[in-house]
């Protein structure tokens, strides 16, 4: 599927969730791997305002674009934003969304 690109550079963004490793299956602990890089995944609750509109996103970064001192409430600049459509099916049930993934994620003036 086609991921787009999101544009960030009217907006202004803090972290709202610090980085969590990013699991597979809870059931194991087993961490997602990035499929380009090898390098571990973690997920960032960032807010993004824009425009008078402020929204919440879940975005997936390798563990190699997050500092370790990200904290809530951080300003931050997204770098390679991109957003893809998604849907899966598992025991009959269909569920879909829109995942959002960038390249790194770095304190505001770093």
């Amino acid at each position: 599927m086609p991921s787009f690109k999101i544009d960030t550079s009217t907006a202004v963004v803090f972290v709202a969730t610090p980085p969590t490793p990013k699991l597979v299956s809870k059931q194991t602990g087993e961490i997602a791997i990035d499929r380009e890089t090898g390098a571990p995944l973690a997920t960032v609750g960032l807010l993004v305002a824009d425009e008078g509109e402020g929204n919440l996103y879940q975005v997936t970064v390798p563990n190699t674009g997050v500092p370790d001192n990200l904290a809530p409430g951080t300003p931050v600049t997204v770098v390679g934003l991109k957003a893809r459509d998604w849907e899966n099916t598992f025991n009959g049930q269909t569920r879909h969304g829109i995942s959002f993934r960038a390249v790194a994620v770095t304190p505001l003036g770093a």
